[in-house]
């Protein structure tokens, strides 16, 4: 009789043990059906992305091919925006300005950040950008004082369709109070950075049909002297390679560009993990969930924090970006090209580093007489301007002390071996640096390929730290 009382004691407690264990699983998957809801379908080993997020240690290899598989994250989500001022984009723009503003208790830049938009760009650049303004705080006496001064100092932009405000009502926000308190920061702080996510959430989601590519601004920011004509160049360098986030300033979330047809996902990621960390450290695993591993930054940069208090409580924030230059200033246009070299190249220094804006150069192992780094470019050229600089400032006998820049036509070789028959010398090195300007009136062929020619070995090392070429015309222009 005793063995049988244990014996259903124990069963009660295994039953009661499952029962525990059932409803802690069927919790969590009603949280995570409640996640993904519109979306129809719970993504398998969410629960470890969450944990690993939550620590700052994603790990993005793992889960590239999952997050790239998220078919249905293309679509928008299911909220209602409020249009403060300005209608829909009659048109699809080049490019959609985006920047999300709250009250702050100390200080409002937004005025002056949208003036800085619209002073810098000329009057063809304003024809293929937009700006939206999210208004995001839910006090509705702030957003109609702000509406007014937007509406006043910039009404002909908004009758021009160039600048759109919204507003995102506090009813389709998630919960805000009682958040995880990772990091160990304030419930405060938890909260504002978490909000600021959904805001940029719903940001991104509103924009992201109105362009072909997107750039997030804050609210507190300078531009450059024709920032657009830049950029644009700079996406035109970039055609034939592979990129999601590209970076025209190294501050917080001021300058990242994106193809707007990852908005949606973005958008998506940043509400999945909204109360886990900054939003600056979500868009690095973001890049990195979608397979690229390294940041693909310019210089200089195009955008400039001008704030000296925080949206967080007015907190002082002085940070400024020392590679900011506000005047017009020349990015090269270098066309799309295939990059080899015959060098013994060190480590992952490879010829491609060269040939770009990105703060990284070509490294090759002491060069010997005949040796060359060669560009063929993908279509004949006309060339204005080239210059090629080597060697760094920590490193400055990595130079090419006798060497000659020369171009070239006539084609011959497949696809993975082309080269040019015959080349022109244009010039020498000299102090490890090359520049010409007229090229198109010196040489009277469209140019094929390029290539820098080391005339005399040298033991040291050679960095090209960059190429630079501009075109006096596009090809098939």
């Amino acid at each position: 009789m005793r063995h049988s009382l244990k014996y259903f004691d124990k069963m009660r407690c295994l039953r009661k043990r499952s029962a525990v264990s059932f409803l802690g699983v069927l919790v969590i998957c009603l949280l995570f059906m409640n996640l993904y809801i519109e979306d129809g379908y719970v993504l398998e080993g969410d629960k470890q992305l969450i944990r690993e997020t939550a620590t700052h240690q994603l790990n993005p290899e793992r889960y590239v091919h999952t997050f790239k598989d998220l078919s249905n994250f293309s679509g928008s989500i299911n909220i209602s925006y409020r249009y403060l001022a300005g209608t829909p984009l009659p048109r699809k723009r080049y490019l959609t300005i985006g920047l999300s503003s709250v009250k702050r208790k100390k200080g409002n830049y937004l005025l002056e950040t949208i003036k800085s938009i619209f002073e810098q760009s000329s009057y063809e650049e304003l024809k293929e950008i937009a700006v939206v303004v999210q208004l995001a705080d839910f006090d509705s006496a702030w957003c109609e004082g702000m509406v007014q001064d937007i509406s006043q100092k910039f009404a002909h932009h908004i009758i021009a369709g160039r600048l759109i405000v919204i507003h995102v009502p506090e009813e389709y926000y998630p919960v805000l109070d009682g958040l995880k308190r990772n990091y160990n920061d304030p419930e405060d702080r938890v909260k504002f950075r978490s909000k600021q996510n959904v805001d940029y959430a719903f940001l991104l989601n509103f924009c992201a049909n109105l362009s072909d590519y997107y750039v997030m601004l804050e609210d507190d920011v300078r531009c450059s002297k024709n920032f657009l004509t830049a950029v644009k160049k700079v996406i035109t360098s970039r055609e034939g390679s592979y990129w999601v986030t590209l970076e025209f300033s190294k501050l917080g979330y001021i300058g990242k560009l994106y193809h707007s047809h990852d908005l949606p996902r973005l958008a998506h990621f940043l509400l999945m993990f909204y109360q886990e960390m900054p939003c600056d450290w979500l868009l690095i695993h973001f890049r990195g969930l979608l397979a690229q591993k390294e940041v693909i930054r310019f210089k200089p940069s195009l955008f400039q924090h001008m704030g000296y208090y925080s949206s967080y409580k007015g907190a002082e924030n002085k940070l400024k970006d020392d590679d900011f230059e506000e005047e017009s200033f020349d990015i090269p246009d270098n066309p799309p090209a295939n990059l080899h070299t015959n060098m013994n190249v060190f480590e992952n220094y490879e010829a491609s580093k060269a040939y770009s804006s990105i703060d990284e150069y070509f490294w090759g192992k002491a060069p010997s007489t005949g040796d060359f780094y060669g560009i063929v470019f993908e279509k004949p050229i006309k060339i204005n301007k080239i210059k090629v600089v080597t060697g760094t400032e920590d490193r400055q006998n990595d130079i090419l002390h006798h060497g000659a820049l020369e171009v070239g036509e006539k084609i011959v070789g497949s696809k993975k071996g082309r080269q040019c028959t015959t080349y022109l010398r244009l010039g020498e090195f000299k102090n490890g640096n090359f520049e010409i300007t007229d090229v198109e009136h010196k040489v009277l062929f469209d140019i094929n390929c390029m290539r820098i020619l080391v005339t005399k070995s040298q033991k040291e090392w050679l960095i090209i730290r960059s190429i630079s070429v501009w075109t006096s015309q596009m090809p098939n222009q």
